[in-house]
């Protein structure tokens, strides 16, 4: 930082500018203004500067300076940049193939696994009410049919662990809320099933079914999101 910048202002600031703006920098950080912006170092870093600049003479010799600035200098100073900006490209590309990594990763390890998960739980529930429905009170029916609420159980908390198992890529958040939501709703509608096999309540039954209905719409939703980011 130059004294100009020091001071905050412009290399063609007339001695008046200066000084103005010298005064409120002052006022600003010197440690005696029990201001919170207070600071010993700053002030010794605007007094050097104000010294220089506040006198015709030594201003005119500053300024010559400054301007006796090398090529070579510029030349380095525009290779450094180059140089930045080069690596900065290449951090991003190395960004950018990681997300992408991930984002694969995500659907084949996590969304995959998981969507076929709840189709199988969700697609095998009216198959599974038809054959109880032969006889609800028959009691080898009643167990195929918790056999299959076991299994539901079974699924629902490998998918849980899929699930968490991996972050979501940031484009796949829309995908990931869906899937959430999906799960939790197949939780509650195998709750409500098990409370069926217990006091066969029909309300239970339909509730059940209709909380899956839900599930499944999600699922759809969640595959929609899929479509429109791939």
């Amino acid at each position: 930082m130059n004294y100009y910048q020091t001071l905050q202002v412009d290399s063609l600031a007339t001695q008046q500018e200066i000084k103005q703006s010298y005064r409120r920098l002052a006022k600003r950080f010197h440690p005696d203004s029990l201001s919170q912006t207070a600071d010993h170092n700053k002030i010794i870093e605007i007094n050097a500067a104000y010294e220089v600049l506040s006198n015709p003479q030594t201003r005119r010799q500053y300024d010559r300076e400054l301007e006796s600035i090398s090529l070579d200098d510029w030349s380095s100073h525009r290779q450094a940049r180059t140089t930045q900006a080069q690596q900065q490209y290449r951090r991003y590309r190395q960004a950018e193939r990681n997300e992408e990594l991930h984002y694969y990763q995500w659907l084949k390890e996590v969304y995959i696994p998981i969507n076929r998960l709840v189709k199988e739980i969700i697609n095998s529930l009216d198959r599974e009410i038809e054959y109880l429905a032969a006889d609800p009170f028959d009691d080898q029916l009643m167990e195929n049919f918790q056999a299959y609420l076991e299994s539901c159980n079974r699924y629902y908390q490998i998918a849980q662990q899929k699930f968490v198992s991996l972050p979501n890529p940031t484009q796949l958040a829309g995908v990931a809320a869906h899937i959430y939501y999906c799960l939790n709703q197949i939780s509650d509608g195998i709750k409500e099933l098990e409370w069926f096999t217990l006091n066969y309540d029909d309300r239970h039954l339909h509730m059940g079914q209709e909380i899956f209905r839900i599930a499944q719409e999600l699922r759809y939703q969640a595959e929609e999101k899929i479509k429109s980011v791939v």
